[in-house]
């Protein structure tokens, strides 16, 4: 990569390299000296990869462990330009492979509950129907990636969490909080997660199965395919399980397929999923009614390349095309079929297509680019009345499509990244049309700002805007306990963030604070004691402030031989100001935000091969929900080629409500095991 003449160098001292993909990578734009010799490293290299690629400037020194070094060298989603975690002017959480391999996970929404920042309101086990929020905001307000393809619904944000992926095939997993309309689109409210898949270094398969409490069970497959400058990756998988709670049980089916082609001049990365589940809803919409019912089906596709005209990437050149399609089929009463009971379809689909640039000059690294996406929904409730001459059948049913919506969001992105040795900033703007809203431009600023005095700190600052519209739901819903408001203003946020983070061998912590200025908040509410429908509505200004502080103890390398091997801390705290000219007497999404939350993780060896991790979390969500704690734990045998665990979700069998009136469920016992099969 083209690097800057003028930044400043620093000596790198070692003995020799590790026998790591990235260890050269460790030394590029570094002056580096063996024994009294000096020389200078590579002025530019290649490196593959979709979105996680290794440093191509300064990396840490040796202050820092292991894991900080290789987190530094891949490429996060904090900007429209590809900085390094290490550039970044944003700090990015990440949830690493070794987190996810540690954790007593059974989805992404668990892993997601370990994030401080992160509000995961779970209505059914295994990441059944699971609302996912961000620094007090709504599950409407967060934008949902696939390897940087967005794949959110504009239907509805209840059923963003649908993922074809298992945890078996994701690399990592990225958090990014705050209005991030500049960088993902006018959908990242409050912030955005990207999964991140994971490629397999050889040709290989995988397996696993797991079966416990509840009838629980299921099992996953893996295939990978390396074949020169080609790489091919398919899996697939199936969970039931009777769920734990009343009426709260579920079929799972998944399956997915990668692929990509690198040379010198292009990179292409191709990706397809499904996902179908079926599931009792319990109580998810509505405590009137115990026995709802639900089944969704997803299907997404995309293809990008990277085109790089000079073979390197001093100028990157991306189109983009993707597509997906979500199904919808919902029942007030199980097994009641008909609109009179409460029975809705509808079919979501989402097309598009991108074009975005950056390139790396004498001043620093900019980007530009558009993306065109059309939101098209067939339903029997949501959208417009149609002609009956222009009604859809449905599949599998006498019930017909009659209703549709269509709107077509049109954005253009610019911005540009300056380094300069510690100090990085990136500014750029949105230009967003949409016309469900009207044929006016809206224009949503942000500036990133941080500063590196050395390896050990990093302050950062950051300031952006962005804009929500009405989902499908919020327009159109209307039954016995829930009316929309097809004159829904959309929302509009401000938001300012500043942090500090500190590292040192072994030790991290980051200390962040943040405040967003909400306007035209929209959530569903009783307006009076009397009401018994939920209605949409514009609830007015919501300010929602905040802090977290998270911090780890790698004792590997604090204390090498040590019996505990790593310990993580957080906590974060949230405040909101809310005031409105709008009668509002309970809130159902918008102000049920969680006032406090405590992590805590423990991993330790116990003999041999065989661990053990600890996951504890305390939570208290105002609007009279109770605090509670909840206790994890994982055992497991890690082998080359295979692993062996038995994971307890809720040991103290706790009685909990994340959501309205769906109860979760007492101790979750699963045990299970995976092997890795070369080719």
């Amino acid at each position: 990569m083209y690097r800057q003449r003028f930044n400043s160098m620093q000596a790198l001292r070692f003995k020799h390299f590790t026998r790591r993909s990235y260890a050269l990578f460790s030394c590029i734009g570094r002056e580096v000296l063996i024994c009294t010799l000096s020389v200078a490293t590579l002025t530019y290299a290649k490196a593959d990869g979709v979105s996680t690629k290794p440093v191509h400037q300064t990396a840490a020194a040796d202050t820092l462990g292991h894991e900080e070094v290789k987190l530094d060298e891949v490429l996060v989603t904090g900007s429209r330009a590809p900085l390094t975690a290490l550039q970044s002017a944003k700090i990015v959480s990440v949830i690493t492979r070794d987190d996810i391999q540690r954790a007593e996970a059974a989805s992404v929404n668990d892993l997601l509950k370990l994030a401080t920042g992160v509000d995961v309101r779970q209505r059914g086990g295994f990441g059944v129907q699971t609302d996912i929020s961000i620094n007090g905001g709504t599950f409407d307000q967060i934008t949902i990636l696939l390897n940087g393809v967005n794949i959110s619904s504009p239907q509805t944000g209840h059923n963003a969490a649908d993922f074809p992926v298992s945890l078996s095939d994701i690399e990592r997993i990225e958090v990014l909080e705050g209005a991030s309309a500049r960088v993902f689109g006018s959908s990242a409210f409050n912030g955005a997660i990207n999964i991140v898949t994971r490629p397999d270094r050889e040709s290989c398969v995988r397996l696993s199965a797991e079966g416990g409490s509840f009838g629980s069970f299921g099992g996953d497959f893996g295939v990978s395919l390396l074949t020169g400058s080609v790489s091919q990756k398919l899996s697939g998988g199936y969970t039931q399980s009777d769920g734990g709670t009343k009426n709260s049980d579920f079929k799972r089916r998944r399956a997915y397929y990668t692929g990509s082609y690198t040379s010198r001049y292009a990179d292409l990365v191709w990706q397809a999923g499904l996902s179908s589940q079926d599931y009792g809803a319990s109580t998810f919409y509505s405590a009137k009614f115990d026995n709802q019912w639900e089944a969704t089906r997803r299907i997404i596709t995309s293809a990008q390349a990277d085109i790089k005209p000079f073979g390197d990437e001093r100028l990157v050149i991306t189109p983009q095309a993707y597509w997906h399609r979500d199904v919808d089929h919902y029942q007030l009463t199980r097994g009641k079929e008909g609109a009179k009971n409460g029975e809705n379809y509808h079919r979501t689909d989402v097309y598009g297509a991108s074009l975005n640039a950056h390139a790396t000059w004498l001043l620093g690294k900019t980007a530009v680019g558009m993306d065109i996406r059309k939101e098209h929904i067939l339903s029997t409730a949501y959208g417009d009345l149609l002609p009956e001459n222009e009604w859809k059948d449905i599949h599998g049913t006498d019930r017909r499509y009659d209703h549709r919506g269509d709107r077509t969001n049109t954005s253009l992105f610019l911005e540009h990244n300056v380094i300069l040795g510690g100090f990085t900033l990136s500014a750029g703007v949105l230009a967003n049309r949409n016309t469900g809203l009207d044929g006016d431009f809206r224009f949503y600023p942000g500036v990133d700002l941080s500063y590196r005095p050395n390896e050990m700190w990093k302050f950062y600052a950051s300031w952006n805007k962005a804009l929500r519209v009405p989902t499908y739901t919020d327009l159109y819903t209307s039954n016995s306990v829930q009316q929309g408001d097809t004159g829904l203003r959309p929302e509009r946020t401000s938001t300012f963030k500043a942090g500090i983070r500190f590292r040192t061998r072994g030790v991290e912590a980051v200390v962040s604070g943040f405040y967003s200025k909400g306007n035209d908040i929209i959530d569903w509410v009783y307006e009076t004691e009397e009401s018994r429908k939920y209605h949409a509505m514009n609830i007015g200004k919501l300010d929602n402030m905040g802090y977290s502080v998270d911090a780890t103890l790698n004792m590997t390398e604090l204390l090498p031989g040590s019996f505990v091997t790593r310990i993580k801390a957080g906590y974060a705290r949230i405040h909101q100001r809310h005031t409105t000219e709008q009668p509002v007497y309970r809130s159902l999404y918008a102000l049920e935000y969680l006032r406090h939350k405590a992590t805590f993780q423990l991993d330790h060896r116990i003999w041999s091969r065989l661990s053990a991790s600890w996951a504890v979390r305390w939570q208290e969500r105002m609007n009279h929900y109770e605090p509670y704690t909840k206790v994890d734990c994982k055992l497991q045998w890690t082998a080359p080629t295979y692993s062996l665990y038995v994971k307890a979700d809720n040991i103290t069998n706790h009685r909990y409500y994340d959501l309205g009136g769906v109860r979760q469920p007492g101790l979750w016992i699963m045990a299970g095991g995976s092997v890795k099969i070369g080719l």
